[in-house]
Parts: structure tokens; C-alpha cells; sequence
């Protein structure tokens, strides 16, 4: 590329008025562009503060109504639930994470029912409801298995699509899952039920507030996922993951963490050309948060840049706490 230098070129100019910046933006922010994350709880009532996620909460599915409905009016197009299930129900084989009269399923039902035009995403994961706080089923060793938590979480989508989700999003990150549920929902009717692959999740140290808001935390305890989730190091790795999902029939892909791995967010949008969702997670909005209590950042204009961010990097969805309020913004 060539062009006049210095002073015939003076790309301040461009630059210098609102008018003409707007003009020449190469990445724009919208609504539609954003899911926002919830977090769901038993009982009746219940707005349970997220202590590592300030201005989150965990909420029964009567105040969970009202923040869809919060949504639905922001013009925010989808949510992502996930659950907070009492302690007693977390078994070392998760089977509360398939139980057709559980939390997901009639908190499904009851945002379809009230709000058939949002979309929801479901969580296919083990980790909220296993006592070992682990994505999978154990050995004695502690080794993940990954066929049979395979047959757990094709149990688990399948109660999610009968509830109504609209999108099954397998975070757990075990090979070949995306086939299996694939052929599943296919075989059950569940056609349009799409697949929103966690194709590329790390092994980071950003989730922990998500963990303590879904209860896994303790169970987890210093135990880690390295044995799955993958190791930050790579983004060659994430490609090859993403083009197996793609082969096996998921509709969407996703990278997460967000801003840590844009540049694996950005790879895999240019060599796939495929829907691409982004995940700026728990820990990415607790630093944002936390800084501008401290008065460190202007927590508006840090929100803003960081959604941009994924934007500019390739993103067609993005999960984030933050959309109610980036919503705001974006109506103003």
C-alpha cells in the first residue's frame, strides 16, 4: 500500500470533527450484537447478590422474568442461563443437570412462555451440578472420562431442548460431544435446536466469580480442568477444535475468554467464515467493575471499549454481563 506522505497526507483530518470519525468507523457496536449472561436460583423472591460480580445476581424465575423482560425491551436479542442449584442436589454423576422438572428446564419454560421472541441459551456442562465441581464424570483417580460424560451431556441437552432452549451451548470442552448431541436432537425432532460449540475455552484463571456464583467453587476446590480445557499457549490447537465442531454439525462457535484470546477469536473468524460468538467472562467484568469502584477506569467508557474490542476482532455475539447496560448506552 502506497501513499502521499506527510504533509499531502494528514490523517488527522479526518480525526479532527464527530461528523467524520463516525464516518470512517470500520467496526460498529449494536444491540444485536450482544447476549446477556443470567444467573438463575431456586425460590421465590430471591435476588441474591454475586459477591465477586458486583451488580449481578442470582435470581428465581419470578425476578428472572423481569430482567428478560428488561431485555426483550432493550432490544437485547438472547440470554445465556445459568444455574445456582442447592448443594444437597450436586451428586458426584451430576444427574441434576438432565432432570426434566429441574431449575433449567422450568425456568426455560417459563421465559418461552412469557417472551417467545428471546432467544435462550442453555449451558450443557456438568460442572454447576457435580459435587467435584468438575465438567465430567470421574474416575477414582480423578481423570475426566470423556465418552461416558458424553452420554451425561447428551441427557442434559436433550432435557434443555424439551424445555424449549433455542441454543445448547457444550462448554465442557470433552471430544466428539458435538456430534452426539447433533444426532440426538436430530433424532428426537429437535431440528432448529442450534449448537453453540465452546469450541475454544481455555484453561484460564479469569472464571472464578463465575464459579462461585454457580457453586462450583468449593467442590472444585485446588483441583484444576488443564486435563480438558485448553492451555492458553495455543491457538493453533483452537482451530483444529473448531474445525472438528464444524464437522460435526455445530451452528456457532465460540471463543472464551474474550479480550485475553482475540487473537484466536480473530483466527478463527477469518479461516472459518462461520457465526462466531465471544465470551467476555466473570472474571473480564469483575476487573472492569472493581477498577472503577477504585475510581482506575471510567467503567462506562472500559465497557464500551472491550465489547469494541471483540467487535473489531471478528465477533457476530457476545456474552457478557454487561449487555443490559452497554444496551443503555446503545439507545442513547
Amino acid at each position: 500500500m502506497s501513499f502521499a506522505p506527510y504533509p499531502q497526507f494528514r490523517a488527522r483530518r479526518m480525526r479532527r470533527d464527530d461528523f467524520s470519525r463516525r464516518m470512517q468507523r470500520e467496526s460498529v457496536l449494536t444491540t444485536n450484537d450482544l447476549m446477556q449472561g443470567l444467573f438463575v436460583c431456586e425460590g421465590d423472591g430471591v435476588r441474591d447478590a454475586i459477591n465477586g460480580m458486583p451488580g449481578m445476581f442470582r435470581t428465581s424465575i419470578d425476578l428472572l422474568l423481569q430482567d428478560a423482560q428488561t431485555c426483550v425491551a432493550l432490544g437485547i436479542p438472547a440470554i445465556a442461563l445459568f444455574p445456582s442449584i442447592p448443594a444437597a442436589q450436586k451428586l458426584p454423576g451430576g444427574d441434576e443437570a438432565w432432570n426434566a422438572e429441574g431449575l433449567i428446564p422450568r425456568a426455560i419454560k417459563a421465559l418461552k412462555a412469557s417472551f417467545p421472541q428471546l432467544g435462550v441459551m442453555t449451558d450443557v456442562a456438568l460442572d454447576p451440578y457435580t459435587s467435584h465441581g468438575q465438567d465430567g464424570l470421574l474416575t477414582d483417580a480423578g481423570y475426566v472420562l470423556n465418552d461416558e460424560t458424553i452420554e451425561a451431556l447428551v441427557k442434559q441437552a436433550l432435557a434443555q431442548a424439551r424445555a424449549g432452549s433455542d441454543m445448547v451451548g457444550p462448554s465442557d470442552m470433552m471430544d466428539g460431544r458435538i456430534g452426539r448431541i447433533r444426532a440426538a436432537l436430530d433424532q428426537e425432532g429437535f431440528i432448529h435446536t442450534r449448537i453453540v460449540a465452546y469450541s475454544a475455552k481455555y484453561a484460564s484463571a479469569f472464571y472464578g466469580p463465575y464459579r462461585e456464583a454457580v457453586g462450583s467453587a468449593a467442590g472444585l476446590g485446588k483441583a484444576n480442568k488443564l486435563q480438558y480445557y485448553l492451555d492458553p499457549t495455543n491457538s493453533d490447537e483452537a482451530l483444529r477444535e473448531a474445525e472438528a465442531d464444524i464437522a460435526e454439525g455445530a451452528d456457532m462457535l465460540m471463543v472464551k475468554p474474550g479480550l485475553p484470546y482475540l487473537d484466536v477469536l480473530q483466527r478463527m473468524k477469518e479461516k472459518f467464515r462461520r457465526p462466531t460468538a465471544v465470551y467476555q467472562v466473570s472474571g473480564e467484568y469483575a476487573m472492569i467493575k472493581a477498577a472503577a469502584e477504585k475510581g482506575w477506569l471510567d467503567e462506562e467508557k472500559a465497557m464500551m471499549e472491550s465489547l469494541t474490542a471483540f467487535k473489531r476482532a471478528g465477533a457476530d455475539c457476545i456474552v457478557t454481563y454487561f449487555a443490559m447496560d452497554a444496551a443503555r448506552v446503545l439507545k442513547r
